[in-house]
């Protein structure tokens, strides 16, 4: 089966946790968020390539010594990488044991592809926006009721040192106080290594 893919990106370094990593991005999302930066991931032509488990695997096999070296691995984003969960598995089953896999997810799907590549995954980069739905459903169109579901289940089946939550200030719709808010709710959950940080908007407007 192929997937839709907006780009591979290689020798990414102190951006998706240790080591040398290259970013997988998958074409797709559920999200309309005000400030996308990758807004190609929703246009029908935005896709970049189709490819099967095996052309990926093949595509960053080129790096195999960097990620054992340097305890990198495989990132995959998007778009919204979850949703293709069931590659991200097939993946995990052909890779080289030693790479970490690492997923950068807002967590708006279903609990079943949360589930299925749990077993697999390294570290998590959630993007959570803001855990108040009257500031997350404005910004992405979307209730963030499958995100805070999907992170309770997470905070209860996954060590919280495998996780960080990005609390980001979105201009125009939360506030610092909103994000010391939704970091006090995380951390009621159990997690505890947050990324905070100001949106880039250069789409705004």
């Amino acid at each position: 089966m192929k997937h839709p893919l907006i780009g591979i990106c290689r020798h990414r370094l102190a951006t998706d946790g240790q080591g040398v990593t290259t970013l997988v991005a998958f074409h797709g999302c559920p999200l309309r968020c005000k400030y996308c930066l990758n807004s190609q991931c929703l246009q029908a032509e935005g896709v970049w390539q189709w490819m099967d488990v095996e052309e990926i695997l093949d595509e960053v096999m080129v790096d195999d010594l960097y990620f054992k070296a340097t305890g990198g691995g495989v990132s995959f984003g998007g778009g919204e990488p979850l949703l293709r969960s069931d590659g991200i598995v097939d993946f995990c089953k052909l890779c080289p044991k030693e790479w970490h896999i690492c997923v950068e997810t807002s967590l708006n799907v279903e609990r079943c592809h949360l589930e299925a590549v749990a077993p697999y995954i390294y570290h998590y980069y959630i993007d959570v926006k803001d855990m108040n739905h009257d500031i997350y459903r404005p910004y992405t169109k979307r209730s963030n009721r499958r995100v805070i579901n999907n992170l309770r289940w997470l905070a209860s089946h996954v060590d919280p040192d495998k996780v960080t939550i990005r609390l980001p200030h979105i201009p125009d719709y939360n506030t610092l106080q909103d994000i010391e808010r939704s970091q006090q709710q995380l951390e009621e959950m159990g997690f505890k290594d947050f990324d905070r940080f100001e949106y880039i908007t250069p789409n705004a407007g």
